[in-house]
């Protein structure tokens, strides 16, 4: 993955945030804060970028993010729903207009029988969820970074189509 994809992906998100006057909130499992350190690098973000959470811990995907109890038991953490209650919930307690999630493999190893990278991103915005489930190859660094891609992606695409 280039460089300037990643750049291009936050580029645009921004953007299209700016141009709309709506904001932004971040839930990050697997990135870290990844996708939160790419965005606040971008002048002038603070307009639109509310913050995020990191919920690293299956827990605090449901104590910060609002993810439902039941549902992690059910699913886990690694899963398309999980990745659209993340993205939901952290745009309601943030209360932003937008939210965005990563949840995750990153590797080396399978995790509970899941293999290294597979990802779900998410975005949640006031009309829609939507959800992509990728399955990234390379070393740990080379899922993240595609994740976090893929995630700005996502949400330049539904903010775009929510408001066009």
């Amino acid at each position: 993955m280039a460089e300037d994809g990643l750049d291009l992906a936050v580029g645009r998100l921004v953007d299209l945030l700016m141009e709309r006057r709506v904001t932004l909130a971040t839930a990050e499992s697997l990135t870290g804060g990844m996708v939160g350190a790419v965005l606040t690098d971008v002048p002038g973000v603070s307009a639109v970028y509310r913050g995020g959470v990191i919920v690293y811990a299956t827990d605090l995907k449901a104590k910060l993010a609002g993810v439902p109890d039941d549902l992690l038991a059910a699913v886990g953490p690694v899963h398309a729903d999980t990745a659209a209650a993340l993205a939901t919930g952290v745009r309601e307690r943030l209360e932003a207009d937008y939210g965005l999630a990563t949840t995750g493999v990153a590797g080396p190893d399978p995790q509970a029988g899941i293999e290294a990278g597979t990802v779900y991103v998410a975005a949640a915005g006031p009309g829609s969820v939507q959800v992509r489930k990728l399955q990234l190859s390379g070393d740990r660094t080379a899922v993240r970074r595609g994740s976090v891609q893929a995630v700005l992606e996502l949400g330049a695409a539904v903010v775009a189509e929510e408001l066009d």
